[in-house]
């Protein structure tokens, strides 16, 4: 708090005033956040809603490369967020999900946005230098002992595969899951 005071050029117990503790000006924080993120129509589409908001929160996650440990390690109920999970459970709901399914189901999908946003955020390899890595670890690769990651990392070298994984392709296998389990649920083939 003493350091935030500093940058605004004002006294530290001034903060007070407006923040009870710097765990309620965190959480602020993730809320202002939360808040940038499209929140799903409730009745509209449920998967058309939830690939929405996903990508919308990984987009908003990697703009606040500081926000993503703060949404997995802290019970926020910011109004803002309270708005979020209801809009998204009753998306869910109003799909045909029961509360347990659609607490399951945007919990996968959370799951696979912060996750992801992490690894992209954290990830020690920049994009455009994967194939210069690729090609410092060939020679702790020999065919014989790991066939496999030497197939790939030739193929990252040669250029036929980036070494890129989509955000949307974990995205889509989770969605046409939950649209299986779905169906499944509702007595559909």
């Amino acid at each position: 708090m003493r350091r935030l005071a500093q940058t605004l050029e004002v006294e530290a117990m001034s903060l007070y005033n407006h923040v009870a503790n710097k765990e309620d000006l965190l959480d602020g924080m993730v809320d202002l956040v939360v808040a940038e993120i499209a929140v799903p129509e409730v009745g509209a589409h449920w998967k058309v809603q939830m690939h929405q908001r996903a990508t919308s929160a990984y987009a908003v996650l990697l703009s606040h490369a500081w926000a993503p440990l703060l949404f997995v390690s802290r019970m926020n109920v910011g109004a803002a967020m309270l708005r979020y999970i209801d809009a998204t459970h009753g998306c869910l709901r109003e799909a045909g999900f029961s509360h347990a399914m659609a607490d399951h189901a945007r919990n996968v999908v959370d799951s696979h946005i912060y996750g992801f946003t992490l690894q992209e955020l954290l990830f020690p390899i920049a994009a455009g230098t994967y194939a210069d890595a690729a090609r410092q670890f060939l020679p702790m690769l020999p065919p014989e002992r790991y066939p496999y990651m030497r197939a790939l990392a030739e193929q990252v070298i040669e250029g036929s595969y980036n070494g890129r994984h989509p955000f949307e392709f974990g995205l889509g296998l989770i969605l046409d899951g939950l649209e299986g389990l779905q169906a499944k649920a509702a007595g559909q083939p």
